[in-house]
């Protein structure tokens, strides 16, 4: 096999990937996979949750509030790409949203987000969701610690 049958392959190969995730999680979905967004920690993060849900996940969620509005976040994950596809979407959710309004999100609300999804993943939104809210409540804490 010389060089061009090999890279011919291997686009083979990925364009049959691309096409099963897009299936799955449909053109947002890939489209976030092939551009992560907010993901990674921010080391400057006014609130952070931690829950590891019963799948074995573990994900985290980090919030900057600016006038008591959400202005960055991101998630992190050890799970699956459905962990991270969620973390990332709850996260862009949060984004201009005061902590009230954070606790009216939902699982249904990220999966709304990403439009296509497998049903037996849809777990991986409610703990992004939970994760965010645990994350709220680290900041109001520290809110009225301060006042």
């Amino acid at each position: 096999m010389n060089d061009q049958q090999f890279e011919d392959l291997m686009d083979g190969i990925q364009e049959k990937i691309f096409l099963e995730a897009e299936q799955m999680y449909g053109e947002k979905g890939l489209h976030r996979w092939k551009n992560p967004q907010f993901s990674g920690k921010l080391d400057d993060a006014d609130a952070h949750g931690r829950i590891t849900g019963k799948c074995g996940d573990t994900m985290e969620i980090f919030l900057c509030f600016d006038k008591n509005r959400v202005c960055r976040a991101s998630s992190l994950t050890d799970g699956c790409f459905s962990s991270r596809l969620c973390g990332s979407f709850a996260a862009e959710l949060a984004l201009g949203k005061n902590p009230e309004e954070l606790f009216d999100l939902t699982g249904e609300d990220v999966l709304k987000a990403i439009g296509t999804f497998p049903k037996g993943e849809e777990h991986c939104a409610f703990l992004a969701v939970k994760t965010m809210q645990e994350a709220v409540n680290a900041y109001m804490v520290k809110q009225v610690q301060q006042d």
